[in-house]
């Protein structure tokens, strides 16, 4: 079995580390700022050297290909170079040096392959500075209009557009050169789990069935602000004593529901948020996710029984976003999980709660995912972390992977 190097893919990380090194273990490397940018010019370097051949598209996407023996569609892999402030060294740009480490292992190693392999790096996937995430492969896969991406402005550069962005990055080349089901056949992008379940179930690889979908929304409370000293409890309209009710109720309705139903309430304000008030006004969120679309409506129908007056105050909610299940290619997935069998690794289906740019190319071309395991499940801050003999682990299920998809499709 062709085999990845470990030396080498300490070696990537380690390098790739040093681009927007916070000097606590984790980076900073926001999409076209300086610090991505020195790591495309390093991964264009690297994949020049090992007889890729690297063109970009209208959106700056990355396109680093091997050829192959024959005139067939490309099969693709990569992930996304940029991060979220003082993120990890593993969210997304592992999935890009595995795609390096594959390639450079299948080149030297000269395994025959009949389809050229063409390693990704995807525009501002996390979309920490320009909004919305997984940009550009939105715009690439008809998600998002190009226009409308372009005059996303930077969250910390006041008036800075993300379309001045990238037409100062020297990476802007031709729509022409953008992913198509006409020039490519498939594609598997590796990446960290982000959560704790492989490495606390004892898993080298997951095998990721796919996304899943999600609702998003916001709940506001409208009472009577009065003096906290002298208002008799049976005549006040709390708006936070309503909020907390509500959520109680959300908390203890779905939890009857799947239990691979995982929901959040991430943001809550009040107002006029002063010690010796009560609370007029309370807005929370509720962020709930399933892979099941009928879980999901039965989350729906919970939020529309909440009354329209909770403890005397008024009560509504409206969706903010949402996104739908993603189900991957079956015979993808399949592939993934025999090439991790016959690499002798315990693995486990599973899907992916965070979203990720191949969630919208399942919709243009046969994808699917694979993940490795994150330590104590931390993610999107400094202690990300994935020892490189499990990366390695994840190189050698994608190298099977992609010479698999080479023989059988």
């Amino acid at each position: 079995m062709v085999s990845c190097s470990l030396a080498r893919m300490e070696d990537k990380i380690r390098t790739f580390g040093t681009f927007g090194d916070t000097g606590k273990g984790g980076v900073t490397r926001f999409s076209l700022s300086p610090e991505a940018l020195a790591a495309r010019a390093e991964f264009k370097k690297r994949m020049e050297a090992i007889g890729a051949t690297v063109v970009t598209d209208d959106m700056a996407n990355l396109y680093a290909t091997l050829p192959g023996s024959e005139a067939l569609p490309a099969i693709l892999t990569g992930s996304h170079l940029d991060s979220v402030k003082k993120g990890g060294n593993y969210d997304g740009v592992l999935g890009v040096l595995s795609a390096m480490e594959a390639l450079e292992t299948i080149a030297r190693e000269r395994a025959p392959h009949r389809h050229p392999l063409t390693a990704i790096v995807w525009t501002n996937e996390e979309g920490a500075r320009y909004e919305p995430a997984m940009m550009s492969s939105g715009v690439v896969c008809g998600k998002f209009e190009k226009e409308k991406m372009l005059a996303s402005v930077a969250k910390d550069v006041p008036g800075l557009t993300f379309g001045e962005a990238l037409a100062k990055s020297g990476y802007v080349g031709d729509a022409a050169n953008r992913l198509s089901p006409k020039k490519h056949l498939a594609l598997i992008e590796l990446h960290i789990e982000q959560g704790p379940v492989l490495e606390a179930e004892g898993f080298d690889i997951g095998v990721v069935e796919g996304v899943c979908g999600m609702v998003n929304y916001e709940f506001t409370f409208i009472g009577q602000a009065d003096h906290a000293g002298t208002t008799p409890m049976k005549y006040r309209k709390d708006a936070l004593y309503a909020a907390v009710k509500t959520i109680q109720y959300l908390h203890d309705e779905l939890d009857e529901l799947d239990p691979a139903l995982v929901y959040t309430t991430g943001k809550i304000s009040a107002h006029p948020n002063i010690h010796t008030i009560i609370p007029d006004e309370v807005k929370f969120t509720l962020d709930a996710r399933h892979y099941n679309p009928d879980v999901l409506r039965q989350v729906l129908a919970i939020i529309e029984k909440i009354p329209a007056e909770v403890v005397g105050c008024k009560a509504s909610h409206q969706e903010a976003w949402s996104r739908r299940s993603v189900a991957f290619s079956r015979e993808l997935v399949d592939i993934i999980e025999k090439s991790a069998q016959k690499a002798g690794y315990t693995n486990k289906r599973m899907f992916s709660g965070p979203g990720h740019d191949a969630q919208y190319v399942a919709d243009v071309i046969p994808t699917a995912m694979i993940f490795v395991p994150s330590v104590d499940g931390h993610s999107h801050c400094e202690l990300e972390f994935t020892p490189t003999e499990a990366c390695c682990k994840g190189v050698n299920v994608l190298i099977q992977t992609l010479l698999a998809i080479d023989r059988q499709m």
